[in-house]
């Protein structure tokens, strides 16, 4: 566990709470996978990619396919796809010379779900 909190000495030190401190600075997560889970949610900060990964919420489809549903070029959306296959935020499986995209896990389904769950609360 990192130590990300740290005690700066001066103005308000009466109000410090060092046993809280103590407790949650040492359930803070690591540095490094603090910022690769800053990366996987910049991943989700693009409209293109939210579009997709909502079209694979609802099924599995080709580049072609998805770029017709979303009106934009199969260039485009593959760019995008490079990008999420990255992040391990979708799958692929070839069939012949088609290749299809889907939701890897049910992970990605919760976190669209939350998302927009919270957005229409």
């Amino acid at each position: 566990m990192s130590n990300l909190i740290h005690h700066q000495p001066g103005e308000g030190e009466e109000n410090l709470h060092p046993d809280l401190i103590s407790s949650v600075n040492a359930d803070m997560p690591d540095e490094d996978l603090l910022y690769d889970l800053a990366e996987l949610f910049r991943i989700f900060a693009d409209s293109t990619r939210i579009k997709i990964l909502y079209v694979l919420f609802e099924a599995e489809m080709c580049v072609c396919d998805i770029a017709e549903l979303l009106g934009m070029t199969q260039s485009a959306i593959s760019h995008q796809l490079r990008l999420l296959k990255q992040s391990k935020l979708v799958k692929f499986r070839r069939d012949g010379k088609t290749v299809y995209y889907s939701l890897p896990d049910d992970h990605v389904r919760t976190i669209i779900g939350m998302g927009m769950e919270h957005l229409c609360e």
